[in-house]
């Protein structure tokens, strides 16, 4: 399996690595585009049911719009791992460290791969309160629905947002630039 892999990415390595950037850059700028650009302006709708009722419709959209995005990170992520052969340059069979540089960029691979677990389980959160608070909008429970969603914006997009440009950061890192 692990030279399949090996073999599948170096044949495809450009095309792998171009679907990982891509997804990243839709997924992370999204989010930016979300928070600083379409939040602030959301809040200048003066009906409350309105402006809650277009803010879970934005991210209804956006959520659907980078779950395929998601996934495809974590499959190119793998498929990039394995097929760059960070841990075999790093450790020998026995686990023993036989290049410094190397194992290196191998703590970095294990790095940006919890990065991205926290994002997708942060993402997951988000999702799962957005969809509550739809519920209760639909409802006609707004309180409910606005508190469901408070912490979004405030805390856990910006977390988010934050954590994928040290992502990024350190693909960049990885590639050697």
């Amino acid at each position: 399996m692990k030279s399949a892999l090996v073999g599948f990415f170096g044949t495809y390595a450009h095309e792998i690595v171009f679907l990982h950037v891509l997804s990243a850059f839709v997924w992370v700028g999204g989010m930016i585009a979300i928070r600083f650009a379409v939040h602030p302006n959301l809040q200048l709708i003066e009906d409350p049911k309105v402006r809650l009722g277009r803010t879970l419709a934005i991210t209804g959209k956006f959520f659907h719009l980078v779950i395929p995005f998601i996934l495809l990170i974590i499959l190119t992520a793998v498929l990039m791992a394995v097929g760059l052969g960070f841990r075999i340059a790093a450790v020998d069979e026995g686990g023993n460290i036989i290049n410094e540089s190397a194992y290196a960029l191998y703590q970095i691979v294990h790095i940006k791969e919890v990065v991205w677990v926290v994002m997708t389980a942060n993402f997951t959160w988000m999702y799962f309160k957005r969809r509550k608070a739809q519920k209760l909008f639909d409802a006609g429970d707004l309180p409910a629905a606005k508190a469901s969603v408070a912490l979004i914006p405030k805390l856990l997009l910006p977390i988010n947002i934050a954590l994928g440009i040290l992502a990024l950061w350190l693909g960049i890192t990885l590639r050697g630039l």
